[in-house]
């Protein structure tokens, strides 16, 4: 009995990790990104959702996070980041380069 519960807690393991990931939201509003910084701890894998208030796409684009993605209008995505070291990671508008900037901070 003991070996069933030990190998069903193994099986299971990856999934129970799965779940515990760290949701951020941010909005893309007025072709800003609010909040324009987010914190997330370091060395831990995290959910990033991107909604889209705005009438018009907008790209989520990080070259130091490595991560692009276009953002239908009215609509949401998921990004998932890290594990990260310590740092800050720019990431930016495609669309809307001098107005929709942010930073992701991982301490």
């Amino acid at each position: 009995m003991k070996l069933r519960l030990v190998i069903a807690t193994l099986l299971f393991a990856p999934l129970f990790s799965l779940a515990a990931d760290t949701e951020f939201t941010l909005v893309i509003k007025d072709h800003h990104f609010v909040p324009s910084e987010i914190r997330v701890p370091v060395g831990q894998k995290v959910k990033l959702i991107v909604e889209n208030q705005d009438a018009t796409p907008e790209e989520f684009e990080s070259h130091e996070l490595n991560r692009e993605k276009i953002v239908a209008p009215k609509s949401k995505v998921s990004i998932f980041i890290g594990p990260l070291k310590a740092g800050k990671y720019p990431f930016f508008g495609e669309f809307n380069q001098a107005t929709a900037r942010g930073l992701v901070i991982a301490e």
